[in-house]
């Protein structure tokens, strides 16, 4: 969630003979407007002081050149700068994106904040280097691209490159370039284009961009630029660093609400599923115990809210917790109770205080691209969760875990049975909001494990089917296993979210 959210709905200037059906022809928006915030401090206020600069996001552009080959889905891809720039601020880079998905994007622009005219934080390149040029390209494309590396006088740094379509170099006064301190380091994310169907690694590849450096305290601000890769090395560029880092751009907690009211997801099980979320206090009012080493014929009960918790710590084995005892309840709490489920949600600063994380559950995944959610009720998004695994997945449909036909199957699928996250849903942790306002249930700050050491008895029957293959079916069996997650062959009871490396990194593992 940015925290400047000044997304446009102005539509984008795609010429006329660019005009075959492609995704990219339509331009994204959510179903409904978006709503009028409670009022706060910086949040939402369409422009963020990331100290000596002013930046805002830009959702509009103009098209200078597209392919119509190569990248995902052999379809290609097209670059743009924006537009509607308001006055006073500067194009940092140019935009690209494949051609097969709808046009979502944003780059941000600045405006230069010190009145310090001999070292500003923004100067203009005094050159540009080609990086690449589609004369000598055979591929379907929109007349020929060019793509420039600004040179940055001695102290700055670029920070995006320039697409034209003709040879003649960009005047300097098209692009800005920024003072180094106020720059840090970037990688390349997702590939955008490159001359075949997938990435090659001795030609000309096209990437997203995102600061190298990803967590709570990180300073890094993505741009929303793209990064050319040519014959495997990337260009010298850099994002930008919000060194002011001022959290009143996050949202108060009147904002928060108002947030998860506008896009808390769906959940729909799967409808052959019998286990089923449950409030945490409903699993402790139902039997749930503590285990102590040493002590293990005697367990504890847990009470309401997790208040005799052994408190922070480590996850050391000392202690964990386990189903109840009694079989009947032990299956009763095993099935969970669907009524009493609500979302516990960690708000957390993110790419240098510029969006907002609002995370539901900590664990691994993959970042999905907003055109590719389906959405119900306004703008909230829907997600399906995996028959007993739950896994959430973005679409409805068997997933193979795995590789080359062989893993581990994830069925999704909807019913009528469904978690509305936004319904019941509690602010455990905003760790930059005042304490009093969000009080941490005891329970987050229980370090150890959530379930007892689990071994299946399935590894020697792996075994046994890996003894009778041969040739290529062995070779895709045994990388196949090496993908699977250790959880399948057994599992130590899981860790809570405060455990997780992405609590203060990023959502990926």
């Amino acid at each position: 969630m940015g925290n400047c959210l000044n997304l446009s709905s102005s539509p984008t200037n795609i010429p006329e003979k660019n005009s075959q059906s492609l995704p990219i022809n339509t331009i994204f928006s959510l179903p409904s407007p978006m709503p009028n915030w409670p009022p706060g401090e910086g949040f939402a206020s369409g422009i963020i002081d990331v100290g000596g600069l002013q930046i805002s996001q830009i959702s509009t552009f103009t098209q200078i050149w597209a392919t119509h080959e190569g990248g995902p889905d052999n379809l290609g891809a097209t670059f743009y700068e924006p537009s509607s720039i308001p006055q006073g601020f500067f194009m940092l880079g140019s935009y690209s994106q494949p051609n097969n998905k709808s046009l979502f994007g944003w780059v941000i622009v600045a405006k230069d904040t010190t009145n310090n005219p001999s070292n500003g934080s923004l100067k203009m390149p005094i050159d540009y280097t080609l990086v690449w040029s589609g004369e000598s390209s055979n591929i379907k494309k929109d007349g020929k691209g060019y793509i420039w590396l600004p040179t940055p006088s001695e102290g700055y740094k670029a920070v995006g490159h320039v697409i034209t379509n003709s040879p003649e170099k960009p005047s300097n006064d098209k692009i800005r370039c920024v003072r180094s301190d106020l720059t840090d380091l970037v990688e390349i994310d997702t590939w955008i284009w490159g001359l075949g169907n997938e990435v090659n690694s001795s030609g000309l590849n096209i990437y997203s961009s995102r600061p190298t450096i990803r967590g709570t305290q990180a300073l890094g601000v993505p741009i929303g630029t793209f990064i050319a890769q040519n014959d495997g090395v990337a260009m010298s560029l850099a994002c930008l660093k919000n060194v002011k880092a001022n959290l009143s751009t996050m949202p108060n907690i009147q904002q928060i609400q108002a947030l998860v009211h506008a896009y808390s997801p769906s959940v729909y099980l799967h409808p052959d599923e019998q286990y089923l979320p449950s409030s945490v206090n409903w699993f402790f009012e139902n039997g749930a115990l503590l285990y102590q080493r040493g002590q293990e014929t005697t367990p504890a009960p847990i009470k309401p809210n997790g208040s005799n918790l052994p408190q922070g710590g480590s996850n050391d084995d000392a202690y964990w917790l386990d189903l109840p005892i009694d079989e009947k309840a032990k299956e009763m709490v095993k099935k969970g109770y669907l009524n009493t489920a609500g979302a516990y949600l960690h708000i957390k600063p993110m790419l240098g205080v510029t969006f907002t994380d609002i995370a539901i559950w900590h664990s691994g995944g993959t970042w999905v691209d907003v055109p590719e959610l389906e959405f119900q009720n306004g703008n909230k998004p829907v997600t399906y969760a995996s028959l007993h695994g739950h896994a959430f997945y973005p679409k409805t449909g068997l997933v193979l875990i795995g590789s080359d036909g062989i893993g581990i199957r994830d069925d999704t699928a909807k019913s009528k049975m469904v978690m509305d996250t936004g319904t019941r849903f509690s602010v455990v942790a905003a760790e930059y909001l005042p304490p009093s306002t969000v009080v941490e249930p005891p329970w987050l700050n229980y370090a150890r494990k959530w379930g007892p050491n689990i071994s299946y008895n399935i590894d020697e029957e792996i075994k046994k089917v890996d003894k009778l293959l041969h040739g290529k079916l062995k070779n895709k069996f045994e990388n196949f296993l090496k993908s699977i997650p250790k959880e399948v062959l057994g599992e130590e009871g899981p860790t809570g979210p405060k455990v997780k490396s992405n609590w203060n990194r990023d959502e990926l593992a």
